[in-house]
């Protein structure tokens, strides 16, 4: 619900701004005909007022105007203020869906897109704890604190299923069927999948639904599994928050993330002998090769025992 109201935020500012109002309706066509999530489309709106902010100052008010060199100025302009290289990247690519849905709906006669470069990123290898590392975090709740029994299922749940913080916030307790041993997801454009529980998860969400949640649970609470100490639905936002303290508790990376359970969850699992195919089908990737990444991480862990072992490194 937050993130609708700042999507709609995002919306109102652009109405004063020139190609404001075909923007909006870019993002409306991004929320109900491409059905991208409220964070995706809240995501483009920032850029992409970003970017009319600039045509604005270069006194270009049509879509006809808008010309590579433009687009390569902006871009530059955006490196120069130090931006990284993926949000750079991000940005040209919000760009280049807007002038495809302008050809689309006949605004503009030409697709320059294809020609538009932007930054070469280097891969980066997502952060990765040990097991052991993992454990202490699942850990890092104590029996006897006001919470402990909602936040263990929260964090045995993340590492068990490596879902998203925002799928983990959304996640009722109609999804899940623990008598199996699965949980339904909703993820990013509203694919769903379905994925395994393993035992610590399902014995930790079954502690919290049975001796915390009734006493959190609200009349507004409608099915939403985790719930704050009002009774409302948690947000993602306070997912992070969480992790990061029971990270800091445990002694963990200070770069953690919630994220970093997710990359973790693939990661010991691929380690662990899962196929490629599994391992993306749990994480809801559209393509492996966003999958394949994990496979780097453990090709650099063998490059790292090599080497250390090696007669002859």
């Amino acid at each position: 619900m937050a993130t609708t109201i700042q999507v709609q935020t995002v919306k109102e500012d652009l109405s004063a701004l020139p190609l404001g109002k075909f923007v909006k309706d870019f993002l409306s066509y991004l929320t109900v005909e491409a059905g991208l999530a409220d964070n995706t489309v809240l995501a483009y709106g920032r850029d992409l007022k970003g970017f009319v902010k600039y045509c604005r100052s270069s006194k270009v008010s049509q879509l006809q105007q808008v010309k590579p060199a433009l687009i390569q100025n902006y871009l530059r302009i955006l490196t120069r203020d130090q931006k990284s290289e993926s949000s750079i990247k991000r940005c040209l690519v919000a760009i280049r869906m807007l002038l495809r849905f302008a050809k689309l709906t006949g605004l503009i006669e030409d697709d320059f897109t294809a020609i538009l470069e932007g930054p070469k990123l280097w891969q980066r290898l997502p952060v990765i704890c040990s097991k052991r590392q993992v454990i202490d975090l699942l850990n890092a709740p104590l029996a006897g604190e006001p919470f402990y029994l909602r936040d263990k299922a929260m964090l045995e749940l993340l590492y068990a299923t490596g879902v998203r913080a925002s799928e983990l916030a959304g996640l009722k307790t109609s999804d899940l069927n623990l008598d199996i041993g699965y949980l339904r997801c909703l993820g990013k454009g509203n694919r769903e999948r379905v994925i395994p529980v393993g035992k610590a998860a399902i014995a930790a969400t079954v502690e919290y639904l049975a001796n915390l949640r009734p006493k959190l649970a609200k009349p507004f609470s409608a099915d939403f599994l985790l719930l704050s100490r009002t009774g409302r639905p948690m947000s993602r936002i306070e997912i992070w928050r969480l992790v990061k303290k029971y990270a800091i508790r445990a002694g963990m990376p200070r770069n953690l993330t919630v994220h970093t359970l997710r990359h973790c969850f693939a990661t010991h699992l691929l380690t662990g002998g899962a196929d490629l195919r599994s391992v993306q089908e749990m994480l809801g990737h559209v393509d492996i090769a966003t999958t394949q990444i994990y496979t780097h991480v453990d090709q650099e862990r063998l490059r790292r025992i090599h080497k250390k072992f090696h007669p002859r490194p």
